[in-house]
């Protein structure tokens, strides 16, 4: 049996979502774009200005055409991440502008060269199946950084990613690399390699680069990924109950916006929701409600049968300490348990503010023990004790069983030596021990085979975009490129 947690019950879920659509009819949602609008007027919506209210019939309608999942492919064309059911996969979080400095651990703007190594480390860690575009680099011009960031990411690895943009010209340019990774346009069609974040603002309001984006992914068939932001007590109502609300009614606006401009593209239910910390001001992502929200939209996602996302493993201190291993240990095994189909936030601090290397290295520890547990206790024998007490009476000696040497390694899950199970006294602190660890997995990183063709049409794309003097971060593979 897999260990599973839900928040609602059913009477709460059909409420929720019963609320969603009463919203969307009798209040609506802004929309920006005025290509959306149009989509959404041609489908019955009654579009007044900027905003368009929705009937259920129209949601129920699009509902239909979306897909209960899909998979991100890696470079090699394989399958990696399943979007569906129960399936749980991490990848770390997005958009951190500074990085914690691993000398010093102060908190300073990030580089394209700490957004490498945090590839690198992803790449070889097997508790994250994505990548995520996860700082942004001060030394690239803000203007491309969006389409740099993941450059990077597709030239150190091979694995899926989840990644976005902040403007439209930005995203072209990032479906176009993905394309000319892929092989061609066709090509990235069928096997996605990247799934792209896409955030309405709190509340019910799709801008019009947010609503374009989603139309614009729809139509080249990238998944989106709706990353639905309430506030509760701030730009959400202050119940955890009526901000899932809130979420639900933003995320079926996107799904409604995105089907219509290509039905059956992929789309995920996913999200960011947070409490208004009353005491501080603050928006604290490692807080249990916090954790709780993400818990109950995914529920609703699920009930809807649609992939899930979430925003988890983060803390909202600022270093690596007993709050950011509490914090961030707690919400990794809340999200598997959840099920949610991909979690992000791994490595983060500091409200989502910091990325951290060493502490990525920390929670993915965290998170291979919450992925030791969502695969429940399961009967291995044909006896589960009688047979090993006739071998052995009671002397107890069980490490001679043939069967302890057989099935140890499938019970137990052995952690790398950032965990301290040494019985002699510790002589590092978990800190420096992550440390090493990072060095150990620098020193085992290869980099990725790219094929010349498809590195020659990565950097084309990368040419016709800007005219750069140099690339920051990129080892080109040869000195044709310079």
């Amino acid at each position: 049996m897999r260990p599973k947690l839900e928040l609602l019950d059913r009477t709460l879920v059909n409420r929720i979502l019963g609320e969603a659509l009463e919203l969307l009819d009798t209040v609506g949602t802004k929309v920006g774009s005025a290509e959306a609008l149009d989509l959404l007027h041609s489908a019955g919506a009654r579009v007044e200005g900027d905003t368009a209210r929705l009937s259920t019939s129209l949601i129920r309608r699009i509902l239909d055409s979306v897909p209960h999942d899909f998979y991100l492919y890696g470079r090699s064309g394989e399958a990696a991440v399943h979007y569906g059911g129960d399936d749980v996969h991490f990848d770390p979080g997005s958009s951190c502008l500074n990085i914690l400095d691993s000398e010093s651990q102060q908190p300073r703007p990030a580089t394209a060269a700490d957004l490498v190594r945090m590839v690198q480390v992803t790449e070889v860690l097997p508790q994250f199946a994505a990548q995520a575009t996860a700082i942004v680099c001060s030394d690239v011009p803000s203007q491309i950084g969006d389409w740099y960031r993941l450059l990077l990411v597709l030239w150190y690895s091979n694995k899926p990613i989840v990644t976005g943009a902040f403007s439209a010209p930005t995203l072209q340019v990032m479906i176009d690399l993905l394309a000319a990774d892929a092989g061609g346009v066709d090509e990235l069609r069928q096997r996605p390699r990247a799934a792209f974040d896409v955030c309405p603002s709190p509340p019910l309001n799709w801008s019009e680069f947010a609503a374009q984006n989603i139309v614009q992914l729809a139509r080249a068939n990238v998944p989106a990924e709706i990353v639905s932001m309430p506030l509760a007590g701030a730009t959400a109502p202050v119940t955890l109950a009526g901000a899932i609300v809130q979420h639900a009614a933003e995320c079926l606006a996107g799904i409604t916006i995105h089907q219509l401009a290509n039905p059956g593209a992929p789309i995920v239910w996913g999200g960011a929701p947070a409490i208004f910390d009353m005491s501080t001001g603050n928006t604290p992502m490692g807080a249990i409600e916090t954790a709780m929200l993400n818990l109950g939209c995914a529920q609703i996602g699920k009930s809807l049968g649609l992939p899930t996302h979430g925003y988890l493993v983060a803390s909202d201190g600022r270093q690596i300490d007993a709050q950011a291993g509490m914090e961030s240990g707690d919400s990794a095994l809340l999200g598997a348990l959840a099920g949610i189909n991909m979690v992000s936030g791994a490595g983060m601090l500091d409200f989502l503010a910091c990325q951290s290397i060493e502490k990525l290295v920390i929670d993915a520890e965290a998170i291979a023990s919450a992925q030791r547990l969502i695969c429940g206790i399961e009967a291995r024998t044909p006896s589960l004790a009688v047979d090993s007490f006739a071998q052995t009476g009671l002397h107890g000696d069980f490490l001679k069983l043939k069967e302890t040497r057989a099935l140890f390694r499938k019970e137990q899950h052995f952690p790398s030596a950032v965990i301290d199970r040494r019985a002699e006294p510790a002589t590092a602190d978990i800190l420096t021990r992550a440390r090493e660890r990072v060095a150990d997995l620098l020193g085992t990183y290869q980099k990725p085979a790219i094929s010349q063709a498809r590195a020659e049409a990565i950097l084309q794309v990368v040419s016709r975009a800007a005219k750069l003097d140099y690339l920051p971060g990129i080892e080109l593979l040869s000195p044709s490129h310079a």
